[in-house]
Formats: structure tokens, C-alpha cells, sequence
């Protein structure tokens, strides 16, 4: 019993994970003068006679840390290594020097041939050449097979875990009984460098270059790079496990054994059933690494890791040419997890992340992980200055045909180099983007205090895409964006020394450069679009999901059996009511879950849900709790995605009975119409209607209609602003149909139809807000934020649902008051909200004639005065206001 607990409680903590324990281990022992030492459990055999280091020294029996059948790992003092000098050192071999405590020396010694043959629980397993993960320094002469080499904590973790597993192979197809870490005095390698020197190959003694931790030879890192085109150097699923397999065995056993359970015919169950009770013995608290319930590494749920990339790409091999690469996405921070979530969601809002996976790329796995090969984009956004070895990492990168972007990154390739202009770190300043069509697009943005240079020396090929305007006329403009062309493989870099990864609401920034960036922060999102489309990434949508049924729903059942009633007399011989886009089938909600599929263009109408229904984006109790009308909006319609809610009424209401005010609305939008031709985008997040409306033609408001759109636009302001303590907010009517942000960028808009049939206008109201989607523009709930930071308030934020029924209830006040009191009525609360009192204007173009603006005249339309023409009218359909420009301009058609 005692044993079998003992094995639950190994399994349960170590299942996929020792070769983790041992790396971690190594990582803390690194600190200390210990190591591991890797043995067969066999009797002590003799000292080697030519260095002073023994697996015997390494193995007392108190001192075994994790065991698996007949292999231990040991933790050992690193034993002398003095006399060497009989040893032959190896053809391309170079010892660094010097003490460097991420290399660990070792001596590795084999049992014998193996004769081809491997045991049966290996055989299906991928060998592993210790050469390919070391740097063999020197060999003794005669048997057995022994030699000195020196390894990275990560590759000497990896050749150990091999060595648990049985399928570490030395060179003749020997087998190693041992690898035994040790000392090597700086006049050891001295002399070993001297020796090797010594020998007619000049090429040994060529200048080292660095790769990763350790120091190679030029040809010895010239077969690397010709391994690497034909069997990359992998990473592992787990650390300091083999590439293409777990520790545990190969992915497929996983699959076939689930996620937490081996069966007992399983051979790595068995053999770990069988591991003596040692293994539990010296696993205590302090060897354990703190691992979460998902070995998820201690990120946060939903990052991906590195160590997750190479099956990744395997998975996706099959679909790329010799000359694609997986579709990862590796971000560089330096190891600040904060700045990695900033770099990933603005990635995620880029790039079409059906098609890439982001992850984050420490300092440690950029030098020592072989992640070159399965990269499609290297983002680099690192706030400390790169080591030379980092810089010498990325530009191999760059120039083995790798795709960089840098992001406020000091990497500087050949043919440019780095200034610090301290007067602009930290300041707004006014960037020009050359786009791919030569046009120029200016916004705002974030200073780093960096510039480039060209490198008169020359280099990789540079182009200039970005720059900063001078503070004063005839200024130089500083080199801000620029792509750099690097190798003959194809490497392209575009690297940038603002911060357009920094967004207006980051918490950083002064409030006084909120409305600044905010302005230009859609022109931020093209900029970083283009350029990760240059780099080859894919920046379209994501396909829109198909249009969801539409529910019926009414704040009282009395509405709903009216418009049901009436809604049966629309009917067709197919059971189907016909809309101008459209056609929808009224079906129950046992229906909807088992009936048959519709026919394309053809919606479910649920007839017969719940009165309080409440999904994600809209909550019908809120609705209701806020809905104070007589009449408008008490029968709805309401869909998670339509097209547009303007084509759910199309062709539906002018047959409704005068006593039903019908509202449609939708979470989102494929196809959001906005005035004229425009688009309107419809993310989640923003508040979408289509309200309809009935005016006799005799009425006040019947007689000046253009009216309406004002008083929708008005309408929506309203909601907000007379709210308790929300009226500072600074929410505003632009002329003709639009809701801005002060005067400075849109984030709603009205769009009205109208048709007259007898004496009546049959009316639909389309209206669009931004409530809680901030990017790429901006939404009522940032104005929220930005007055409790500035007045130290507490307001909540809004909702959808929330401002969609204050919004109905301002209009009907306002439809009311114009219809009692006509212009007059209204138009004070208008001005008082409006943004154009007094504001100069040209009229028609920027060289068209000055004009003030005065205010609506009796028909809705704006009134501008000039000294040419006098009082003029501005028909709204006809024209636009240009806030950027301050001019009255005709709309293009």
C-alpha cells in the first residue's frame, strides 16, 4: 500500500514533468558548487585514470535525487579536472574560458557498443547525439570511450534526460554509462587552447562566434546552420525534454491515454512503477517546481507558451513550402509579462489571429532555444538596451531571411544607427507615414526620445517610412520608421521609434495627451495594419459569424399579443413574412433547438421566449427597469448579429398599427449602414438600433422632418448627460447627424428614412453609438473614465441596453416638445449641446468664402452668415461639416 501511494503521489507530480524537476533543479543548483550527475545503478567501478572525477564520487547512496528504473540522477560535487594533457582534443572544438555559470563541463563516459540494438521501451524513441547539444572539448585515449565537454544548463539538462530514457547515443554508436560534472581550471583550458592551436588546421584556431550560450568555431557553426535546413535543432514540449517527443513518450501515447492516465500496459507506467522508492524519497517540497494544475508554466489562462510552438508548427507543416514558416508570432519584452499582454492584445486587434499564435520569448529562450526556424514575425519590444549576444541573436535572425518588427526596440541593423533626442522623449509629436500607395497620413504619437541614422558605412538596405516634424519651421526631421532589407534570404525588419504600440488609455499617460492620441487612433491602427501587412502577416477580419435568430420581446405581453396578431396577417402561402432583404419564420423555442434548417436569407423569428430575457450584450430587465416611454420601443426585436437592424424593419412597419412603436436591436452588425454610402463599423460593444416612427404630415414636426435626425442625435446626448453626475461629460451634436467627443472625434451617428404613404411619414431611425468599445475610435464609457480621473469621481460605466432606453425616452420628450412648441422648443436645449456657435467656416472649399456659423433655421437646416451672401441654408442632405477643416463641403456622391 505504502508503495502504491507512493507512486500516485510520484505520478501525480512528476506525470510529463521530470524532465522539468531536473532542469530546475540545475537552475538552482547553477548558484551553489552542486550539480547532478547521471549513472546506472551498477557497483562502483574504477576511478578514470586520466582525470580525477568517478561516478562512484557522484553516487552515494544519500545523495540520489530521482531514479527511473536502472539510471539515477545523483546531486554531486563538481569533481577536479587537472590532468588532460594526454587527452586528444577534438576537431572542432572551442573551450570557453573564463568562469561562466551557465556552462556546465561534464565528462561523459560510455558502457560499450551497442551493437545497433537498443532496448525495447527506446527503440521507437529518436536518438539523441550528445555532440548535437555540446561542445566536445577533449577525449582520452584507449577504453573506455571517455571525453570532456561543455554545455548550457538547458542542453546539459537535455542530454541527462535523454540518458534517463535510454536513448542517448555517442559517437560510434556507443552507449554512455555515465556523464559526471566537473572543474576545469582556467590553465586547463589554457592549455588545451595552446594544443590546439599548435595543429596545422588553421581553421581551428579562427575567430569563435557566438551562438547562444556558447562559444563555436566559424565551421563548427556552419554545420549547425546546414543541420538546421534539413533536421532543425527543436524545441521541446517540456522543458529539457527531447523535440519531437515528451519525456513520457511520443504525443500519440498521450493522446491514446488521456489527459491525466497511463494504462498498466504502458511500458514508461510499468518502468515508473517500478522505480525504487528513492525517486519519492528526495523528490521533497524543495526539489519540486510550482507548477499549476495545467502545467501551464505559471502564465496566465489563454497565453500560449514557447514551449508549445515547435508542435505547434509541426501541426501546421504540412500547409507552408520549403520557404513558409509556422504561423508564430514571438514577442520580446525582456521577460516583463506586463508589456508582453500590452504587445499581444495589440496584436490581437491587427492581425487575423485565426491564422497565428502570439507567445512570449524570454531572454533565456532567445539564446538558447532553437526558435529561428519556426518563426513567422519577431516583435520587439523591449524596454531595457539588448546584450550583444541578444543583438547578435536577432540580426542572425533578421539575416537568415526572419521578419522583424521593432517596437521602441534599441536593435540596430547595419546601415543605421541610434540618437537620443532627449527634448522629445515623452512628447506628443506629429508623425508622417509614407504609405505603400507614396500618400502621407499624419497622427500623433508617443515620443521615445530615439532617432535614427543612416550608417555612412553602409549596410542592409534602408527605407525611410516615418518621420517627425520639427517643433519649429524649418526644422529637420527626425527618421522615426524605417524598413531595413538584410540578407540574401529575403530578411525584412521594419523598425519604429515611437510608440505605436502605446494606447491613448494607457494609464502612463498625462491626461492632457489623452484627447490627442485618442484623436489619432484610428490612423494608428492603419499605420500598424500596413506595416505588419508588409511583413507578410494577414490583417483581414475575421469572416463575420452567420446572422442568429431574432427574438420577439415587449415590456408587456398585451404589446406582444398585438403585434403577434398582426404579424399573422403578414404571413405568405409559406408561412413566411417577406421583408424588402429578408425573409423571417416565426418558430417556437422548441422549434428553433430541433426543427429543420432554414433556407438562405431566411431568420427565425422566436415567438414565444421568456418576458426578461438577457444575453451577453443586452439584458431585457435593463431595458425595461429603464424604458419610460409611452409608447416607443415597448415591442422589440433583438439579435445577437444581423446584417443590419435597418433590414429586420425594411418593409415591415409601414402596415403597423399606429399603437406599435417596433424597435430593432442588434450586439453587432455585418453590414451597419452609416449617411450617403458610408459604412458603419458595429463591433460589440456599441449601442445599435433601428427605431420606427409615425408623423402625421399635418403636424409641426410632420412639416420641417429634417428636424427628426437633430432630435435623435440630441436624443442620444440627452441619455447621458442627464444622468445625476454625468452631466459634465462632455458628450456633443455635431451638425447634421453625428455625436462627438468634444470637438474632437465622432463616436455615433443618426441615420433617418422616411416614407409617406396617405398623410402619414412612415419613418425608420437608425442609430449608432459607441458605449464600451473603445478602439479603434472611442465610446462613451473612456469619456467616463477620463472625467473620474480629472474630478476624482466614481461614476460607473454604462451599458447598451442602459442608453438605448434613455435614449427612447429622451426622443419621445423631445418629439413631444416639438410638436407642442415647434423649433422654438427645442432648439436652446440644441444649441446648448451643439458644437458650432459662432465658429468660423469656408464654405465649399478651403479657398470657398468665409462665413460664421449662426445657428438652424426653421426647417432644420444650418444657417451660415457671410459678408458676400448674407444669411445662407444648408440643406443636410446635401452637405457635410468637416471638423478637421472647418469647412462646409459638399458630400461626393
Amino acid at each position: 500500500m505504502f508503495i502504491t501511494l507512493c507512486y500516485v503521489y510520484l505520478w501525480l507530480r512528476f506525470h510529463r514533468c521530470y524532465s522539468l524537476l531536473i532542469r530546475n533543479g540545475l537552475c538552482r543548483l547553477s548558484s551553489s558548487t552542486s550539480s547532478f550527475s547521471f549513472s546506472l545503478c551498477a557497483a562502483p567501478e574504477p576511478a578514470p585514470h586520466s582525470a580525477r572525477a568517478s561516478a562512484s564520487d557522484s553516487r552515494p547512496g544519500n545523495n540520489v535525487f530521482l531514479q527511473l528504473g536502472d539510471r539515477a540522477v545523483y546531486v554531486t560535487e563538481p569533481q577536479a579536472c587537472d590532468d588532460l594533457s594526454k587527452w586528444t582534443v577534438l576537431l572542432g572544438s572551442s573551450p570557453v574560458c573564463g568562469p561562466r555559470v551557465e556552462n556546465i563541463s561534464f565528462i561523459i563516459e560510455a558502457a560499450g557498443q551497442s551493437g545497433g540494438c537498443r532496448s525495447p521501451h527506446t527503440s521507437n524513441k529518436k536518438v539523441l547525439k550528445w555532440s548535437d547539444f555540446c561542445v566536445p572539448v577533449a577525449r582520452s585515449p584507449g577504453q573506455p570511450f571517455r571525453a570532456v565537454a561543455q554545455a548550457s544548463v538547458d542542453n546539459f539538462s537535455r542530454l541527462g534526460v535523454a540518458f534517463m530514457e535510454d536513448r542517448l547515443q555517442l559517437d560510434e554508436g556507443l552507449t554512455p554509462s555515465k556523464i559526471i560534472p566537473v572543474l576545469l581550471q582556467e590553465s586547463t583550458l589554457k592549455q588545451l587552447l595552446e594544443k590546439q592551436c599548435t595543429k596545422p588546421d588553421r581553421a581551428l584556431c579562427e575567430p569563435a562566434e557566438r551562438k547562444g550560450s556558447l562559444l563555436l568555431a566559424p565551421h563548427v557553426k556552419r554545420r549547425l546552420e546546414e543541420r538546421r535546413g534539413s533536421d532543425p535543432l527543436c524545441s521541446s514540449q517540456v522543458l529539457g525534454s527531447e523535440p519531437e517527443e515528451s519525456s513520457l513518450g511520443s504525443h500519440h501515447h498521450m493522446e491514446g491515454h488521456g489527459h491525466h492516465l497511463h494504462l498498466s500496459s504502458c511500458h514508461e507506467c510499468l518502468e515508473l512503477e517500478n522505480s525504487t522508492i528513492l525517486s519519492v524519497k528526495y523528490a521533497s517540497v524543495e526539489n519540486i517546481p510550482d507548477l499549476p494544475d495545467d502545467a501551464s508554466g505559471g502564465l496566465e489562462s489563454g497565453d500560449e507558451t514557447l514551449d508549445e510552438l515547435e508542435y505547434d508548427a509541426k501541426g501546421f507543416s504540412g500547409g507552408f513550402g520549403s520557404d513558409s514558416k509556422p504561423p508564430n508570432v514571438l514577442v520580446y519584452t525582456g521577460g516583463c509579462q506586463e508589456r508582453f499582454q500590452v504587445i499581444r492584445q495589440l496584436l490581437t486587434e491587427c492581425i487575423n489571429m485565426e491564422k497565428y499564435v502570439v507567445y512570449p520569448l524570454n531572454p533565456q529562450q532567445a539564446l538558447s532555444e532553437p526558435w529561428l526556424d519556426n518563426t513567422r514575425l519577431l516583435v520587439l519590444a523591449e524596454e531595457q538596451t539588448l546584450t550583444p549576444q541578444l543583438q547578435t541573436c536577432f540580426l542572425t535572425y533578421l539575416s537568415q531571411g526572419g521578419r522583424v518588427l521593432g517596437l521602441s526596440s534599441c536593435l540596430c541593423p547595419a546601415g543605421l544607427s541610434l540618437e537620443v533626442r532627449e527634448r522629445r522623449r515623452g512628447q506628443i509629436s506629429t508623425l508622417t507615414f509614407t504609405r505603400e500607395d507614396s500618400t502621407d497620413t499624419e497622427l500623433s504619437v508617443l515620443a521615445n526620445g530615439r532617432i535614427f541614422i543612416r550608417d555612412t558605412r553602409g549596410g542592409g538596405e534602408v527605407e525611410l517610412w516615418g518621420e517627425l516634424k520639427g517643433d519649429s519651421f524649418g526644422q529637420e526631421r527626425d527618421m522615426v520608421i524605417v524598413r531595413v532589407t538584410h540578407g540574401e534570404d529575403g530578411g525584412e525588419a521594419v523598425l519604429c521609434q515611437v510608440h505605436l504600440e502605446t494606447s491613448p488609455d494607457c494609464h502612463t499617460l498625462m491626461s492632457e495627451h489623452y484627447g490627442e492620441l485618442k484623436v489619432s487612433n484610428a490612423r494608428r491602427y492603419e499605420v500598424l495594419t500596413e506595416i505588419l501587412t508588409s511583413l507578410g502577416l494577414s490583417c483581414e477580419l475575421n469572416q463575420s459569424p452567420a446572422p442568429s435568430p431574432v427574438h420577439l420581446l415587449a415590456t408587456a405581453q398585451d404589446g406582444r399579443k398585438t403585434f403577434l396578431k398582426w404579424l399573422h396577417t403578414r404571413l405568405d402561402e409559406n408561412g413566411l413574412i417577406q421583408l424588402s432583404k429578408l425573409s423571417l419564420r416565426m418558430v417556437s423555442c422548441s422549434e428553433l433547438q430541433d426543427g429543420p434548417a432554414l433556407p438562405e436569407g431566411t431568420l427565425a423569428l422566436v415567438s414565444d421566449g421568456p418576458e426578461l430575457q438577457n444575453w451577453d450584450q443586452f439584458s431585457m430587465e435593463t431595458y425595461n427597469k429603464n424604458l419610460k416611454t409611452r409608447s416607443l420601443g415597448r415591442t422589440l426585436l433583438y439579435a445577437n448579429m444581423v446584417t443590419s437592424t435597418m433590414d429586420l424593419l425594411e418593409g415591415l412597419t409601414l402596415h403597423l398599427p399606429k399603437d406599435v412603436s417596433l424597435i430593432a436591436v442588434a450586439a453587432q452588425q455585418s453590414q451597419g449602414r452609416g449617411r450617403g454610402r458610408n459604412a458603419w463599423l458595429s463591433p460589440v460593444g456599441c449601442a445599435m438600433f433601428t427605431l420606427s416612427v409615425q408623423v402625421d404630415l399635418s403636424s409641426r414636426l410632420g412639416q420641417r422632418i429634417p428636424f427628426l435626425q437633430h432630435l435623435a442625435a440630441l436624443a442620444v446626448v440627452e441619455a447621458v448627460r442627464t444622468l445625476p453626475g454625468y452631466q459634465e461629460v462632455d458628450l456633443r451634436v455635431k451638425w447634421p447627424n453625428d455625436i462627438y467627443y468634444s470637438n474632437l472625434m465622432k463616436l455615433g451617428g443618426v441615420l433617418v428614412t422616411s416614407t409617406v404613404m396617405g398623410p402619414t411619414f412612415h419613418l425608420l431611425i437608425g442609430c449608432g453609438f459607441n458605449v464600451s468599445n473603445s478602439n479603434p475610435t472611442i465610446c462613451i464609457n473612456d469619456l467616463v473614465h477620463q472625467h473620474n480621473a480629472q474630478h476624482g469621481c466614481s461614476l460607473q460605466p454604462l451599458s447598451a441596453d442602459q442608453l438605448i432606453a434613455r435614449t427612447l425616452n429622451c426622443l419621445e420628450g423631445l418629439i413631444t416638445s416639438f410638436q407642442q412648441g415647434g423649433p422654438d422648443a427645442i432648439l436652446p436645449i440644441y444649441y446648448k449641446r451643439w458644437l458650432h456657435s459662432g465658429t468660423q467656416v469656408r464654405l465649399w472649399s478651403k479657398d470657398g468664402p468665409e462665413a460664421q456659423v449662426v445657428g438652424l433655421d426653421h426647417n432644420g437646416f444650418l444657417q451660415v452668415h457671410s459678408k458676400e451672401q448674407g444669411v445662407v441654408s444648408v440643406e443636410p442632405d446635401g452637405n457635410s461639416f468637416d471638423m478637421l477643416k472647418n469647412l462646409v463641403v459638399t458630400k461626393q456622391r
